[in-house]
């Protein structure tokens, strides 16, 4: 059963990777494959209760899925409302390469507070006010997926692998903080360097804001301001309510939405906003890019089947048993995470190495809270995420929004995100030899 079910894994991850040259929509090959990884394991499993399996698998799946149509649609209101031109207008930078580095560093830390998701939504639909030109977008967009997913790495909230760590016990907030932020930095920095030498010279030429959201903006530019204001407090509403309260961040999510919504429609009653200029939530739920929700879903289950049926455990058993070495380990499981989601990846990493016994004491002082091993886990994970478009949510949501192809991201980004990755680990294995190079 297992070598059948990562056959149909791999031929599935084949499709989607030829989503262009077939051009079949990749979230075809994902729903497919995900149905038939859990018709494989129902067949097979002598558990009588993969129903109930499915179900919990599809609980946690369907949290991350409602999380982004939330976010997805705060984002597609905001920019109906003129929002982003707001933003955009106050971002001097005018050459391109200076243009590069300031997307850069506002994505890293604003992924520290948001998440790597909703941080690339919002990025993306603001690049496509600043680059006009689609290929020199995909680009940027490559770029930001990585200092996304660099940005999450080094904050407890940043991302799901971290909240994960962090509610687990394994690393503490400062400790992180002052282990990871220098190598997330500089598997950013690297990247941009040399991504800024393959922009075009010229000054950027700012896409002109045409359409409903511009007669919105036009029409009422106070309204405007207070719905990008809205929007932003409430996606930042959604980390704080996950630390106030240990709810699902989706949770928050779906408050954050319904105040909103409850406010557009106030507002559209009290100042008669014109119904075509598309205001209302409903209209921009209608206009979220669906088939990149569905790609995640199917996507997510797929991988769910191998975590239930035990693959991704068995991975990291033969690991430790094998390679028994945490930088060896952990690089391997953040180049994992660039194939397979890494949620389940770090899940299968605290349930093999939470308990273990091992007679060297120096080899079992790496899994202590804030230990060696969880820092680096916690990095690779995150970061490895980057060497590939569908090796993380800021990936698949880039992809998604900017149509940007598989094999054009692993031409132009890959070995960028690859660099910073090893610069990162580099710097991490620096810091433990010689302490005081952390911050």
């Amino acid at each position: 059963m297992i070598a059948l079910m990562i056959s149909i894994f791999v031929l599935g991850y084949l499709m989607i990777a030829f989503e262009h040259p077939l051009r079949v929509n990749k979230a075809t090959f994902a729903l497919i494959m995900s149905g038939v990884l859990w018709t494989v394991y129902a067949l097979h499993a002598d558990s009588p209760t993969v129903h109930h399996d499915i179900v919990m698998q599809l609980g946690d799946t369907c949290e991350i899925v409602v999380f982004l149509i939330g976010a997805m649609t705060i984002v597609e209101h905001i920019d109906n409302y003129g929002g982003f031109g707001i933003i955009t207008e106050r971002i001097n930078a005018k050459d391109k390469k200076k243009l590069m580095w300031v997307l850069s560093l506002v994505t890293f830390f604003m992924s520290a507070v948001l998440d790597n998701m909703t941080t690339t939504i919002i990025m993306v639909m603001m690049l496509r006010r600043l680059i006009p030109e689609q290929k020199e977008r995909w680009l940027f967009a490559g770029i930001i997926v990585i200092a996304a997913n660099s940005g999450g790495a080094w904050s407890p909230i940043g991302d799901v692998t971290t909240i994960m760590l962090w509610m687990s016990e394994k690393v503490t907030t400062g400790s992180l903080i002052a282990n990871l932020l220098l190598p997330s930095l500089v598997s950013v920095i690297i990247p941009v360097m040399i991504a800024t030498r393959m922009v075009s010279e010229g000054e950027v030429m700012r896409k002109s804001n045409t359409g409903t959201n511009a007669q919105m903006a036009v029409a009422h530019p106070h309204i405007s301001k207070i719905m990008l204001g809205l929007g932003v407090s409430g996606l930042l509403f959604v980390p704080l309510f996950k630390t106030l309260t240990g709810l699902p961040p989706f949770m928050g999510m779906m408050i954050s939405l319904g105040a909103i919504w409850l406010v557009t429609e106030v507002l559209i009653s009290r100042y008669h906003i014109d119904p075509k200029l598309g205001g209302r939530v409903t209209q921009a739920v209608r206009h979220i890019d669906m088939p990149s929700i569905l790609f995640f879903l199917g996507i997510l289950m797929a991988v769910s089947a191998l975590q239930q049926a035990g693959v991704l455990a068995d991975v990291a058993g033969a690991m430790n048993r094998n390679i028994h070495e945490p930088y060896l380990m952990t690089s391997i499981i953040g180049v994992l995470s660039s194939i397979v989601d890494n949620v389940p990846l770090v899940s299968a990493c605290i349930k093999m190495f939470t308990g273990m016994v091992d007679p060297d004491p120096a080899y079992m002082a790496l899994f202590v809270e804030d230990g060696l091993f969880w820092h680096l886990l916690t990095f690779c994970a995150g970061v490895g995420g980057s060497l590939l478009i569908i090796g993380s949510a800021a990936g698949v949501v880039a992809m998604g929004i900017e149509k940007i192809p598989f094999f054009w991201y692993v031409k132009r980004i890959t070995l960028l995100a690859l660099l910073g990755y090893v610069a990162g680990i580099v710097l991490i294995w620096l810091e433990d030899i010689c302490p005081y190079i952390t911050i």
